[in-house]
């Protein structure tokens, strides 16, 4: 906040209220910025809760002081009328006037078009909060990397039950259902997503599931966000539905030696670009420009948000070029397709004094045969 200039931050992005608070609520509230907390440098937080989980709240977490009930409109569905946004920036405006920064810069991460209308009616200088969060979060704690590796840990295990669930006549949805479930038996709090893509639906990547049936000699695909204590992992590993041919292990392989290439050369003191450099541009891909490829080889910053600094992609690095430092952690993905079929891979490093450390643990240097016939 200091190398920002902001006198204080009103944070709604529910991954920046827990980083701030250590609170948060079910996952039923993500979508809704219900809840906010205000933060200015010799203030304790302030926690703007969901009315009916202030007692709740009040009991198990006594490191929060002051925790008020929020007052903003269900996400627009309570009438105009009300001026609910009013009423909560107006709550805010009177606070900081208290710690005598009503004038001072107010970094805001996300905002409704009526918040914002409510802010310039105070005449508030407003900034950009989610830069200062997302510069905060870069640097993961000790306690962020051993969550970080159950996640990860989590999602290791379950590969292995996914391996045995890929057979023919299994559905895309079934083997989603296989790991979704055995996450959840293994404490995670959330699974923020599972796609699974097999077959003629590989390429182009879909990013999602569907209730295709797998077939023998399917190649097929999973991502997952697992979500620990509030720490997300990345994870993709690509399977065959029975034994790979020949042009499968090609696909495979330059899928893996992308990804490997870009991991051996990560440690502290290299930029974003030099990675970016180990990948195909845009043209060799077969795209019109490099928004088309967004996602397909990447590296992001993953810990308390899924997305989150550093970035490695065409798109930003390559002119706006960000150095690699110690303890940062990212995951690294590629992915590469023709002719209908594809394969997509991923890992989770940790930055280390002179290299980097990768926590996905499940085997990718060839790709597994789950139906071995």
């Amino acid at each position: 906040m200091k190398k920002d200039g902001l006198g204080a931050v009103l944070l709604f992005d529910p991954d920046n209220v827990r980083y701030v608070t250590s609170t948060k609520l079910g996952e039923w509230v993500n979508n809704k910025l219900n809840r906010y907390t205000l933060l200015a440098e010799g203030h304790d937080p302030i926690l703007f809760e969901i009315g009916s989980a202030i007692g709740t709240k009040k009991m198990l977490c006594p490191w929060i002081k002051d925790i008020r009930p929020s007052k903003n409109d269900m996400r627009g569905s309570m009438t105009p009328l009300l001026k609910s946004n009013e009423k909560v920036i107006g709550e805010v405006y009177e606070i900081l006037k208290e710690w005598n920064l009503h004038e001072a810069p107010i970094g805001i991460d996300l905002l409704t078009v009526s918040m914002m209308q409510a802010l310039v009616k105070f005449g508030m200088d407003v900034r950009d909060g989610q830069a200062t969060m997302q510069e905060a979060q870069k640097i993961k704690t000790h306690e962020e990397i051993q969550l970080l590796e159950i996640s990860a840990a989590m999602v290791d295990g379950a590969y292995y039950d996914v391996v045995e669930a890929i057979k023919p006549g299994v559905r895309e949805n079934e083997v989603c259902a296989v790991m979704r479930g055995r996450l959840v038996e293994m404490g995670a709090e959330n699974v923020h997503n599972v796609n699974v893509i097999s077959g003629d639906r590989a390429f182009p990547h879909p990013h999602d599931f569907s209730d295709r049936i797998i077939r023998p000699g399917d190649m097929v695909f999973l991502d997952v966000v697992n979500d620990f204590n509030g720490y997300k992992t990345c994870y993709y590993r690509t399977f065959c539905c029975g034994y790979p041919t020949e042009k499968q292990k090609r696909i495979y392989k330059k899928t893996y030696d992308w990804m490997y290439d870009a991991i051996r050369a990560i440690k502290p003191g290299v930029t974003t670009d030099e990675i970016c450099k180990l990948w195909p541009t845009y043209r060799e891909l077969g795209a019109k420009d490099e928004y088309e490829t967004m996602a397909l080889e990447l590296g992001h910053g993953v810990g308390i948000a899924h997305w989150s600094k550093p970035v490695i992609g065409h798109q930003c690095s390559m002119e706006y070029p960000e150095v690699i430092e110690e303890n940062m952690h990212f995951a690294v993905e590629t992915y590469y397709g023709e002719d209908g079929e594809a394969a997509r891979l991923e890992e989770q490093i940790v930055v280390t004094k002179d290299g980097c450390r990768v926590i996905t643990k499940f085997p990718c240097e060839e790709p597994v045969a789950c139906w071995k016939y």
